[in-house]
């Protein structure tokens, strides 16, 4: 059995305790302390803290005297007089004059208690030996090492409590402590988009990355820390404000709230030297009662009462022996026995694997397991993972003496890759810190110089790398100088880019749109006041020179959005809002407080004069309308009711006085671009999307529409060239007719397209029974059937032909398909031997009269002969006749329409026919509305106009009297009278007016059908 049986040093003889809270200037005394013997060693908690306290010595004592001592890191100068080191890497025994150990409470500490217990206890200085740490300490050092001088220091500044505040409202130089990389990370974003930035602390980061993310700190980059009760261990920082995001924590074996000491102890980073320092909570954690504020406050503590210890007296003969002796108790009162650490846990997990039984045969085998299982776990994986890796290790030792190189090589190459984020650096890191102490551990390499190095390097390059990912993602790098330049009280330099960014001392600190300033977040408080003045400071000459050049841009420059802004040069200058007149909305300028003055006049000029500009030509047809001087009378009403609907009239809204209004009226409108159509009172012009989306936003503006369902979302309908639109129910009404459509229920059509309909329809309810020529759908003289071109341009099924004729006042008989197919045979053969005798030219004198004020050609023809569109069909899949669907016999609507009953196709009844055969005109609107009375007056006017137009040719539209006009007259009557029509010239243009003119009158030379009277003569000669 081999022991290690040094024992306990149970005396205080020569060792001095200076004890006391934080910021009394321990560890400083400490330095001085060791600087003064010709040797000295002096351990502390952190590998961060060494590294700290070893550049001070060496600004001491030279970099030749002075060696580095860690678990991952050896400096060692052959002639070195003073070794700086972590708690773990002090030697077991030494012959330096000076010994002092760092923050020695932490022997009451579960993890890693029982280490600095046992330097306690153990390690002496030949002349000095120092213990620092908490005031907590001193009736546990004095009962286990009697006669220990203890010292007592003051804190040097006070230390105060600032209560609860939000993170955002935090002080600068405030550290903010949180438990957790995550919470850490969280607080850390949200202060860099509230306060322009952090550096961030945690134990899990290389020292290299924590001194460099301190030096930021340090450095006056940043104004805010967030880090892990790591700072408590005596790093020396300038913070003003400790803040505590959580109060609890992992302590490696369970979550439980700090207590009292260990908040003093973070708590106590606040103030350096004779500065005070304040603590608190965030608005995460609840604020801290009186008792616990006074107890840190006062630094008033429970003494430590025992110290974690384990045995030294280690038995190597076997693996079962060591595992007993590490079960040990203490034999000294003050003292007990540890928890399993990671060392302990992996020896555990060890004994049981058959190929480390049958390695570990041996003491000396035995004590090199021990020696393995020392391998720190810097990845904090699972222990059996960590015990595989302690064993992969440990049987390269037994077997080969020393560890696989090419395995080590394998491992660290793979961890030689500085790409990826900061959880991926971070493992990286962890890995090379393994192979790091495992380089340095004595006797386990071939060649542990080049393996020392190797893995430093890559340490130094993932911390780096690490550090500058840290940066990028919690530093916004703007702030850096700013804030040192606040600081300074210097006079800041601000300038403006093309592009409208806005920086002072060179850092974007906001954007100028237009002549709007929009200041982006980071700085608060008197730095923003600071940035602020900087910025308006620039900002006023830059809005004198933005006026001068718009009141100079050309129109081109300037637009009209959707959302009723003005733009100039794609920044919003001005906001229309509606007014008393519709074509001259309100212009409100979007313009800070610093336009002031002739600049400000200046841009609101421009903008009105853009905007009259572009209502005007956009919209000319309904601005000429406006300012027409040459309208008199009821064409002046008309236009101005025209322009006040944005250029659509419902013909049914005014038929009184389109009735009125005599062909000179109609002849002065038609020069404007008006049309006169059976349904509505137009501009044609206007049917496009450009002025439709100008006509939608000017209707918006003054009603409130920009919100409201629909808006905007029919132009992209119109500008595709649609027809006809499926209608939803859940947009605003008026958009339909805004952009050019007429709701009819469930299907909206282009104001044009029904006006071409009208002219498709006509001539089918002129046609009279007997008459050659019968036009396709032409039924009995008052009934019609839907046609092929009528579904063509509208671009509608059957079904959709039937909303759109019942929208329109029509109503529908239904007849059975055979009926309706033998009435049709019968029209056509008693037609037949008339329609042979018939001149070609009255066929195209009656195509010439046909069009209605105007109409549009229809579209290509149909076929000739035919069977109504609801004839029967048969079906694909079984070939045979179904049942033929009833035909629908179209006709004019009328006050009496659903107390009439439908007769039979023979009869001719007065009353009947009168009812039947008024104009389509008068059935116009009867769907919007049920405005039947007017549709009939507008119907009986449009019968007068009608005859006027066709030179007194007979047809429906007069009741009895005209229809009996029309049975007396024959087809050679019909020839004589269109002589008589090309012998003065050609055919007489087809108008509407209110009466049959009494007198001839000069033929109107705007007239569309003058035109075609024209192209007629041509045709003749």
């Amino acid at each position: 059995m081999t022991l290690n049986s040094q024992p306990m040093i149970l005396s205080g003889r020569g060792v001095t305790a200076v004890l006391g809270p934080t910021n009394t200037g321990k560890t400083h005394y400490a330095i001085e302390r060791m600087v003064a013997h010709g040797t000295g060693v002096i351990g502390l908690p952190l590998r961060l803290l060494a590294r700290e306290v070893y550049s001070r010595v060496v600004e001491k004592v030279g970099v030749h005297n002075v060696a580095l001592v860690t678990g991952e890191e050896k400096i060692s100068p052959p002639n070195a007089r003073f070794s700086v080191c972590t708690v773990e890497a002090m030697p077991r025994e030494t012959k330096a004059a000076f010994v002092a150990i760092d923050e020695v409470q932490l022997a009451g500490d579960l993890e890693r208690g029982h280490i600095f217990t046992d330097r306690i206890l153990h390690l002496r200085g030949r002349d000095e030996t120092l213990l620092l740490g908490a005031g907590t300490m001193r009736p546990i050092l004095q009962q286990l090492l009697p006669g220990i001088t203890v010292i007592e220091r003051p804190r040097l500044s006070q230390l105060l409590y600032a209560g609860q505040k939000k993170i955002t409202r935090l002080p600068q130089r405030s550290a903010i402590v949180a438990f957790s990389a995550d919470e850490v990370y969280a607080i850390a974003e949200l202060i860099r988009r509230q306060r322009g930035g952090a550096a961030v602390v945690l134990g899990a980061l290389s020292p290299r990355t924590r001194n460099a993310q301190v030096a930021l700190y340090q450095a006056g980059d940043v104004e805010y820390l967030v880090a892990t009760d790591a700072i408590g261990m005596g790093l020396n920082l300038d913070v003003d404000h400790v803040a505590f995001a959580q109060d609890r924590k992992f302590d490696g074996y369970q979550f439980r709230n700090l207590n009292p000491a260990e908040l003093g102890q973070i708590a106590g980073r606040a103030g350096r030297h004779v500065r005070d320092g304040t603590f608190g909570v965030t608005g995460q954690v609840a604020p801290f009662d009186d008792e616990l504020v006074q107890r840190i406050e006062a630094h008033e503590f429970d003494n430590v009462k025992v110290l974690q210890w384990r045995t030294k007296e280690f038995d190597f003969a076997s693996i079962q022996s060591l595992r007993a002796s590490l079960e040990k108790p203490p034999s000294v009162q003050g003292l007990t026995r540890s928890l399993p650490s990671v060392d302990q846990q992996a020896l555990e997990h060890l004994s049981r694997y058959p190929e480390i039984i049958d390695l570990a045969t041996k003491p000396e085998r035995v004590e090199k397991l021990w020696e393995a299982c020392a391998l720190p776990d810097y990845r904090r994986i699972a222990p059996a993972q960590h015990a595989d890796l302690i064993s992969t290790l440990f049987s390269d030792l037994v077997r080969r003496g020393t560890v696989n190189e090419d395995f080590l090589a394998e491992q660290v190459h793979r961890a030689d890759r500085t790409d990826g984020e900061i959880d991926t650096l971070s493992a990286r890191i962890a890995q090379i810190r393994t192979w790091t102490y495992v380089s340095n551990r004595p006797g386990w390499l071939a060649d542990p110089t080049h393996w020392q190095e190797k893995t430093r390097e890559i340490e130094d390059r993932l911390s780096d790398a690490l550090h500058e990912r840290l940066t990028k993602r919690f530093v916004d790098r703007r702030t850096s100088v700013l804030m040192k330049r606040l600081r300074e009280n210097a006079m800041l330099e601000a300038e403006i880019s093309v592009n409208g960014d806005v920086f002072v001392e060179g850092h974007h600190v906001g954007q100028l749109s237009g002549f709007r300033f929009t200041p982006i977040g980071g700085t608060d408080g008197p730095d923003a006041k600071a940035v602020q003045a900087a910025s308006q400071k620039a900002l006023a000459l830059e809005f004198e020179a933005r006026a001068a050049r718009m009141h100079a841009a050309g129109n081109g420059d300037l637009a009209i959005s959707a959302d009723g802004l003005v733009r100039w040069l794609g920044d919003p200058v001005a906001r229309l809002s509606g007014s008393d007149h519709i074509m001259r909305p309100r212009v409100i300028l979007l313009a800070d407080e610093q336009l002031t003055g002739n600049a400000r006049d200046h841009v609101a000029a421009r903008v009105e004069r853009f905007v009259n500009h572009h209502i005007s030509t956009v919209l000319k047809p309904l601005d000429d309308l406006s300012r027409a001087e040459d309208l008199q009378g009821l064409a002046k009403g008309l236009a101005f009711q025209l322009v006040e609907n944005l250029g659509v009239l419902f013909r049914r809204d005014v038929a009184d006085d389109v009735k009125s209004l005599d062909q000179d009226g109609r002849a002065s409108m038609r020069r404007y671009g008006v049309r006169f159509g059976a349904y509505h009172i137009f501009v044609p012009a206007l049917l496009k999307p450009a002025p439709a989306e100008l006509i939608t936003l000017l209707w918006a503006l003054k009603n409130d529409g920009l919100d409201k369902p629909g808006y905007g979302d029919l132009i992209p309908v119109l500008a595709a060239g649609r027809t006809s639109v499926v209608t939803d129910p859940s947009f605003e009404r008026t958009f339909y007719k805004l952009a050019g459509f007429r709701f009819l229920g469930k299907r909206a059509v282009r104001i044009d397209i029904l006006e071409r309909l009208a002219d498709i329809i006509r001539p089918l309810l002129q046609w009279k029974p007997g008459q050659a020529n019968r036009p396709e759908g032409a039924y009995d003289g008052r009934r019609f059937t839907t046609t092929t071109a009528m579904l063509s341009i509208l671009g509608a099924t059957l079904e959709d032909m039937e909303e759109i004729l019942k929208g329109l006042g029509y109503r529908a008989d239904a007849v059975k398909a055979e009926e309706a197919a033998a009435h049709l045979a019968t029209q056509d053969a008693s037609d037949a031997p008339a329609a042979s005798e018939a001149p070609a030219e009255e066929a195209s004198d009656k195509a010439d009269h046909d069009d209605a004020d105007g109409a549009e050609e229809a579209p290509a023809e149909a076929p000739a002969a035919e069977a109504p569109a609801e004839a029967a069909e048969v079906t694909a899949e079984s070939g045979e006749p179904q049942e033929p669907k009833p035909v629908l016999l179209w006709r004019l609507g009328g006050r009496n329409d659903n107390q009439r009953p439908v007769r039979n196709h023979g009869e001719r009844r007065g009353g009947e026919r009168q009812q039947g055969n008024r104009r389509q005109g008068g059935a116009t609107e009867g769907a919007e509305g049920n405005n039947r009375g007017e549709g009939n007056r507008e119907g009986r006017d449009g019968n007068r106009q009608q005859r006027g137009r066709d030179g007194g040719k007979p047809h429906q539209g007069r009741g009895d009297r005209n229809e009996q006009r029309g049975d007396r007259q024959d087809r050679g009557d019909r020839k004589d009278r269109n002589d008589r029509n090309n012998n003065r010239g050609g055919a007489q243009p087809l108008r509407f007016e209110a009466k049959p003119p009494r007198k001839e009158k000069p033929i109107d030379p705007d007239s569309p059908f003058a035109k075609l009277a024209a192209l007629k003569e041509q045709m003749k000669k």
